[in-house]
């Protein structure tokens, strides 16, 4: 691997991981202090602002013309969130998954995954196709704030317990104001300078090992943009707040396919051809996984450690079948 390449993928993986926990920690101070509910700030700012480092490959890859990369690199993403994080979370300690974001959030996950697969079965997503997830998008935030409205009063003081620490603005708080915005814009900043140093940097390494970008996209830029998820999860699970543990995992995965991948496909123009494995082996192990998570989370109402560790295996024995056939 060239230097150049070496530094274009370690300098952008640091940058945008670094810029993407900046710009999460100014979005949800700023929540706070605007009186938005914890709970609200736990399932959507939280979870929108860990998709963050796959919106900026998503965007950037768009406007470079290597969109396929996008799709792998959420394809990989959710794998890594339910089978790894998920996984490791769940080994450390059992997740209950009674609480009615979870039980909105699962089965929306699992249509979101599937109709991608089946969106991608004719060889390409279109523009069109696109808006349909972001409508789709867009619907799924509005049952949100409504299934948020009627969590149960342990739910509701997990979240608030994780997301209410910001004080109620006033006139007197103008550098309290200024410092999360502050915060917030330089995330952002950090997120694209990152996300286009990454892309630059797959790319290139795709070429010099003679492998599709998607395939790059599915496994260094997967971990790489995952890092704020499993940051925000392992410290929610040390802390005893599972359910925001298992709510930004799941609202990620939503968002990856909806909205980031939304987004980038209404952009590219023309449209994203998909490849014959990302087709036929890829999308429907997306699909799959997030179909079988359905039964996970419905067994006992707890993602026990004995399926997290059976969820690690699974990951594990994806990665070393990478290794051994397409590599």
């Amino acid at each position: 691997m060239a230097l150049h390449t070496l530094t274009l993928l370690v300098g952008g993986l640091v940058v945008l991981v670094v810029g993407a926990e900046l710009l999460l920690r100014g979005a949800t101070r700023l929540s706070a202090m605007l009186g938005i509910a914890p709970v609200l700030i736990g399932l959507l700012v939280v979870s929108v602002g860990t998709s963050v480092p796959e919106l900026a490959v998503g965007l950037t890859s768009a406007s470079e013309g290597t969109a396929a990369l996008s799709v792998g690199n959420v394809t990989g993403a959710n794998l890594i969130n339910l089978l790894l994080i998920l996984g490791i979370s769940a080994w450390l300690r059992p997740l209950p998954t009674d609480s009615l974001s979870v039980r909105l959030d699962v089965p929306v996950m699992a249509i979101a995954s599937t109709a991608l697969f089946l969106l991608a079965m004719d060889g390409a997503l279109e523009p069109g196709e696109g808006l349909l997830l972001l409508i789709g998008g867009v619907a799924y935030v509005a049952a949100l704030f409504r299934t948020s409205r009627r969590e149960d009063r342990a739910t509701l003081g997990e979240f608030a317990d994780s997301f209410a620490h910001a004080p109620v603005a006033s006139a007197g708080q103008a550098m309290t104001w200024g410092i999360h915005m502050l915060t917030l814009a330089i995330g952002i900043a950090m997120t694209v300078l990152g996300a286009d140093w990454l892309v630059d940097g797959a790319v290139d390494l795709a070429s010099q090992m003679d492998v599709s970008q998607s395939l790059i996209g599915l496994t260094i830029v997967a971990v790489g943009t995952t890092m704020p998820e499993l940051v925000t999860t392992l410290v929610a699970t040390a802390r005893n707040q599972r359910d925001v543990a298992i709510g930004n995992l799941v609202g990620s995965c939503i968002f990856n396919v909806l909205l980031i991948l939304g987004v980038t496909i209404s952009l590219s123009e023309g449209g994203i051809p998909i490849g014959p494995t990302l087709r036929w082996i890829d999308l429907p192990l997306a699909a799959a996984v997030a179909l079988l998570s359905v039964p996970v989370f419905r067994t006992r109402r707890v993602v026990s450690r004995w399926e997290g560790g059976m969820l690690v295996m699974g990951y594990l024995a994806f990665m070393v079948s990478l290794l051994v056939w397409r590599t």
